[in-house]
């Protein structure tokens, strides 16, 4: 196979290899887990900022490993690295336990994020078609959403046997992720100047994204900001569910049309930037956001579920369309670095404010953080905004 049919085998290979790592057979029913494990709200909430904080330590360094040694290896570490994480999962049965597991995933995570679409996009300038990236970027989302939702179907299913049978499947899949990370071809890219010295080669990255380069810091505080505000709201809508009276076993169902949704928006993130424009597209983003937790805050019954998919709309189009933003302005030897750096960003967010949301629930209620965390997201976010408008990024 020559080296354009390898590189064109990369994005459906990229696509699988996503797929696999988000058939979340877990995630209808991860909370009721946790619970029946004796988890509070406020621990559930600390082992998902663990988790964040296991990314923001290990995102910028795995990304500048990616850089510097290579997509395809940096893939394979992150992948054998989830695979642990779900197998401790599986055999473990108390905070501890699970802490560990996040922190190895979250690790595992790190060496992904970024380098998965650094290949897709690297790929793309081999086969001189980087101006679809965008449409690429979306479809790999889409499918990552598509997967988890029919995932889903099958973890409602799983979970009558026991809440635990869906992470022994989980753990399986995983290690098949590994396998297809073995089968990718390494795409040309500018090899990094490593003679300056590692540390001084992140740091500089670093600075570049959130100082020297102005329009690449707003669009990834901003990016983040929006990222941190879907993120909070899927780890509330469990209990959102359940206070809304929808039975259990449709749980899985209704999360399965969540991620399907979510990848229907992202397949078509590409269409809503071109008809929208860029600076109706950012402004909707944060806006849409908050207008969605307004409402779910305000309305708990089952009707009301129809406006949690505001969030995988604003989550589907997030993604693609921030990250093309960014992709214009930098170029392949930084691209993977830059990319962790926004996704340090969100989970940075994320870590700072998840525990606390998590205590807002268990001290006063669900409805009360449902309306803090669209608060401080909006505001955050108009400030990121009027930002970015001053560096002509808007």
């Amino acid at each position: 196979m020559n080296k354009t049919k390898q590189y064109r085998a990369n994005l459906p290979k990229v696509y699988l290899l996503s797929s696999l790592r988000w058939m979340l057979f877990i995630m209808p029913i991860v909370v009721l887990f946790y619970r029946e494990n004796g988890l509070s709200m406020k621990q559930i909430m600390l082992l998902q900022s663990f988790f964040s904080v296991a990314i923001i330590l290990f995102e910028i360094p795995s990304g500048y490993f990616s850089d510097v040694i290579g997509r395809k290896t940096t893939l394979i570490i992150g992948c054998v690295l989830g695979f642990f994480g779900f197998a401790i999962y599986s055999f473990t049965f108390n905070f501890w336990g699970f802490l560990a597991a996040e922190i190895i995933m979250g690790l595992g995570s790190s060496f992904i994020s970024g380098t998965d679409s650094a290949l897709i996009y690297d790929s793309l300038i081999e086969l001189g078609q980087e101006e679809r990236y965008m449409k690429f970027e979306g479809r790999k989302i889409s499918i990552c959403n598509f997967s988890e939702g029919l995932a889903s179907i099958a973890g409602g299913f799983l979970a009558t046997i026991s809440l635990r049978t869906p992470f022994y499947f989980e753990t399986v899949t995983n290690f098949f992720a590994i396998l297809v990370a073995l089968t990718l071809t390494e795409p040309e890219r500018h090899k990094f100047d490593i003679s300056e010295g590692k540390i001084k080669g992140i740091l500089r990255i670093v600075k570049f994204s959130m100082h020297d380069h102005k329009e690449v810091k707003w669009l990834i505080i901003y990016s983040s900001l929006v990222g941190a505000s879907t993120l909070t709201m899927v780890w509330l809508i469990q209990p959102y569910l359940k206070i809304a009276g929808l039975p259990i076993k449709y749980f899985g169902i209704v999360w399965a049309a969540f991620n399907i949704a979510v990848g229907i928006f992202s397949f078509n993130a590409h269409k809503f930037e071109s008809l929208l424009g860029r600076k109706r597209t950012l402004i909707s983003l944060i806006v849409l956001s908050g207008i969605g937790y307004f409402l779910v805050a305000t309305f708990q019954k089952l009707w009301a579920i129809v406006f949690l998919f505001i969030f995988y709309f604003v989550r589907g189009i997030n993604h693609p369309v921030l990250k093309d933003y960014v992709n214009r302005l930098i170029t392949s030897e930084k691209r993977a670095t830059v990319l962790s750096v926004q996704g340090m960003v969100g989970r940075l967010f994320f870590a700072v404010i998840g525990p606390f949301i998590g205590w807002i629930t268990d001290v006063y209620s669900l409805s009360v953080a449902l309306s803090i965390s669209g608060a401080t997201f909006v505001i955050f976010g108009l400030v990121a905004l009027v930002f970015l408008r001053m560096h002509h990024g808007l």
